[in-house]
């Protein structure tokens, strides 16, 4: 077999071990509250820790790789992953798991940095890197598929730490395939590492999401809120001032004067922090609100992922066709209308109510993610591709770890005043308890809190609990839609195929 199809092997299973990894997350966290005792917040951060450390350092690791050389970065990326990946089976509480979570973002930093690196540099433009990107999409597709029936049928069976001890054989086979048949690159013209870049940049997003996790419970006028989004701006703003002087940035910000790599990035950006992020609340649904089981809850997002699954090779036939901002549009329109479809989840209602959503977002997740796998590298220079790959990344995942925190505060905030409508003048409608209510739904910590109420009490609290659930859930889908919907305006607008490299030669 060729070397190409060897390295389009490597990375495939190497992206699907990442991206099953965060699906099969999904439906284990329940299973994880009640084992390691962890709260709203640390559900969050389970998802969180991972994306930060990922959005963080995935420039840095592309410019490494770059420099030090692609295959070497990719098989460190799969070594370190693997073994932050064993360090989350065996933890003790929810502080260990999610530092795990962080160690196995800098392996998959460096992996999703080097990965359509590797592909761009064996497939030459047009209809041959086409058909790689749709395998590649298709890979993603399967991610999804099978995730969440995985997550489930471990957790069920086995108990969720094997959703984390499954990525070690996974890892093991990529790094001997990696070791055999890769091929190793460089950039010859690689820049140095901008570390200052890299310190600014980090913790000024992790202040913003600290930030927007701890708001509801702290206060949003406290001063810690305020001096954390304070604190965040004016770390971001040093990030721009910082590229914009270095010789050597990590993010060269003239890239964004083209309007293919903008739109690109926005696009990413959309979908990621609109239904990637929104997938943590509805697990939360499936789970906590419905009482269904991981393994049954896998199964109702079969129709999603199917589809995503089935669309994406024939998005990948299409690139070489069709417009990339036609499809970068329709996709992210449909996953907006799957979002807006979503968003009207009411009390009596079961899981079917998602299924029209599930069914028109499936469809827009399996057309956007090839075009942007392609897009993002096919804008820059060939030596280029790692850096632009790392920054297509970056904005995945920032769009993930902002996201997952925006939509908690307004999910909480929106709950927690439906609560305090509902119970006003009773001791329940006072101080934090409508905002614990609301949480305790979301992490499945009801019947407990319920336990510690007269029982007299208890139906009438459990009901505006619920129904505080639900205020927000259908709020975040709202709102999760409309961004969608933008990232498609501006997809359409910005993206023009003459900035694109087509040369079937």
């Amino acid at each position: 077999m060729q070397r190409k199809w060897w390295t389009l092997i490597a990375v495939s299973v190497a992206t699907f071990m990442l991206l099953l990894d965060i699906t099969v997350v999904n439906v284990a966290l329940p299973s994880i509250r009640k084992d390691l005792g962890a709260d709203f917040t640390d559900l969050q951060w389970v998802f969180d820790a991972y994306a930060l450390s990922l959005a963080a350092l995935v420039l840095t690791a592309g410019s490494l790789a770059d420099r030090l050389g692609r295959r070497r970065m990719f098989a460190a990326g799969l070594v370190i992953f693997s073994a932050a990946s064993l360090l989350c089976a065996l933890s003790p509480n929810p502080t260990f798991l999610n530092v795990s979570r962080a160690i196995q973002g800098v392996g998959g930093a460096v992996m999703f940095a080097v990965s359509l690196a590797l592909v761009a540099q064996e497939f030459p433009p047009g209809r041959e890197r086409g058909t790689a990107m749709g395998l590649y999409g298709a890979t993603i597709g399967v991610a999804v598929a099978v995730g969440p029936l995985v997550g489930g049928a471990l957790t069920d069976s086995l108990g969720w730490e094997w959703i984390f001890y499954l990525n070690v054989p996974i890892g093991v086979a990529a790094l001997i395939v990696t070791y055999l048949k890769l091929a190793e690159s460089r950039d010859p013209n690689a820049t140095r590492v901008d570390w200052a870049g890299v310190a600014a940049f980090s913790s000024g997003l992790f202040l913003l999401v600290l930030a927007l996790v701890r708001g509801n419970a702290e206060g949003w006028g406290s001063a810690l809120i305020v001096s954390l989004f304070a604190g965040s701006a004016v770390l971001l703003l040093a990030f721009v001032v910082i590229e914009l002087h270095v010789p050597e940035p990590m993010l060269p910000l003239r890239l964004f004067r083209r309007h293919a790599f903008t739109g690109v990035q926005l696009a990413a950006f959309a979908v990621s922090s609109s239904l990637f992020a929104l997938f943590l609340y509805l697990t939360l649904y499936l789970q906590n609100y419905l009482g269904l089981s991981p393994f049954a809850a896998g199964v109702r997002y079969l129709p999603i992922t199917v589809l995503s699954f089935v669309v994406a090779p024939i998005a990948g036939l299409l690139l070489s066709r069709v417009p990339a901002r036609l499809m970068l549009f329709v996709g992210l329109l449909a996953i907006g209308a799957g979002l807006l479809l979503m968003g009207d989840v009411q009390p009596g209602d079961d899981w079917t109510g998602l299924l029209p959503g599930f069914l028109v977002g499936g469809v827009g997740v399996g057309l956007i993610n090839p075009v942007i796998a392609d897009v993002a590298v096919s804008v820059v220079p060939k030596e280029n591709s790692g850096m632009a790959a790392g920054i297509n990344d970056t904005f995945r995942q920032v769009g993930i770890a902002v996201g997952i925190a925006v939509w908690g505060a307004i999910f909480v905030g929106r709950g927690a005043d439906k609560v305090r409508e509902l119970t006003a003048g009773t001791p329940t409608g006072e101080g934090a308890h409508p905002r614990e209510l609301t949480e305790a739904v979301s992490s499945g910590s009801l019947p407990e809190v319920l336990a510690t109420l007269p029982e007299q009490a208890r139906q009438g609290v459990a009901d505006a609990a619920r129904a505080g659930f639900l205020e927000g859930l259908n709020a975040v889908l709202l709102l999760g839609g409309v961004v969608s919907l933008v990232g498609a305006a501006l997809a359409l607008w910005l993206v023009r195929e003459s900035e694109i490299d087509r040369d079937t030669a």
